[in-house]
């Protein structure tokens, strides 16, 4: 496989993520319980859903985690963290849905902010940094 980019490209690319995971690390207040893909699976596929989804819906975003009852419970310590409400379904009383609490919901939309600007710094440092490589 031919490499396209310099080690000091790829070192942005790692500075960039750092700086992203730092930001995701505040949506939490830095508490580190919650630093874990399968809370970015959860909350991050919730918020572009951008309407409540049901709940055993929720549990299957959590990619990672094969147990339904392991995804139960970091959906639960979500809702009692009140990163995540639950409700009713009024069009399926046998399930319920769950969305972002305004506060999440307002975090995680500043968190996208910082991270799309850390995407699209990290752009331009790695266009200014050098030319992709032609070897092999």
């Amino acid at each position: 496989m031919k490499l396209k980019y310099t080690d000091d490209q790829r070192k942005e690319y790692l500075n960039m993520i750092d700086h992203v995971g730092q930001n995701w690390l505040h949506v939490f207040k830095g508490d580190p319980e919650f630093y874990s893909a399968a809370y970015w699976d959860l909350l991050t596929r919730i918020w572009k859903s951008g309407r409540p989804v049901r709940k055993t819906d929720a549990l299957k975003f959590m990619i990672g985690i094969k147990s339904a009852q392991t995804a139960g419970k970091y959906l639960e310590t979500a809702i009692e963290h009140d990163f995540i409400r639950e409700e009713e379904n009024p069009k399926d009383a046998r399930s319920k849905l769950v969305t972002l609490s305004p506060e999440t919901r307002d975090r995680l939309d500043r968190f996208f902010d910082l991270a799309v600007g850390e995407v699209r710094a990290a752009h331009q440092a790695i266009e200014e940094l050098s030319l992709p490589l032609e070897t092999s």
